[in-house]
């Protein structure tokens, strides 16, 4: 089954609140993939509102600060991804180390829609999130999953595992001092060929 991969653009929206707006009701607080992008104080400020016009705004700019998949005709995944500079919750060196003076892209977000886990679409959204990164001139791509092999609740699975990226080329770099959902985070890092 495969996936078709697109921009989260202003266009698709809908689509992009879908896969990250609240799920009950407009009122409720929901990330918005904003907590990691602006930082969890200032997203932490925002009310439901204000998170939604900035996706929005984020949406209607290039690049866009992300990728949808599809299935056939309804949204199945997202990937958040964007230069490391962009992101200031990767800021921290000391929970995040920086390799090198190379600018990554970073993907930092992952999701499969309830109902179409395990049948292979977050590997398609990460490879979506790849191309779309080598697209927009990334040299070298970064993630920060988790490091095990352990059952994990999927609210604690969006930065994906280390394993996906394994599949997909990335070698471990480094140790973080980030820890979900009681598994550590790692850097991995895929270079341009």
């Amino acid at each position: 089954m495969d996936t078709q991969i697109l921009p989260a653009t202003a266009e698709r929206f809908d689509d992009v609140e879908t896969m990250l707006g609240p799920k009950r009701g407009p009122d409720a607080i929901a990330c918005w993939c904003l907590t990691y992008r602006l930082g969890s104080r200032a997203s932490g400020k925002l009310d439901a509102a204000a998170r939604k016009a900035a996706v929005h705004d984020l949406c209607s700019h290039s690049p866009s600060p992300g990728i949808l998949a599809y299935l056939e005709d309804e949204v199945v995944g997202w990937a958040s991804v964007a230069p490391r500079s962009q992101v200031a919750e990767l800021a921290d060196p000391t929970t995040y180390p920086r390799v090198d003076d190379v600018e990554p892209w970073s993907i930092f977000c992952l999701r499969t829609r309830g109902g179409k886990r395990r049948q292979g679409i977050g590997q398609q959204v990460l490879r979506g999130a790849i191309d779309f990164a080598w697209s927009n001139g990334a040299e070298v791509i970064e993630a920060y999953p988790l490091d095990t092999t352990e059952k994990t609740a999927p609210v604690f699975t969006y930065p994906g595992l280390r394993s996906m990226f394994e599949k997909e080329g990335f070698t471990k770099v480094a140790d973080t001092e980030s820890v979900i959902g009681g598994a550590r985070r790692v850097v991995m890092r895929l270079e341009s060929s």
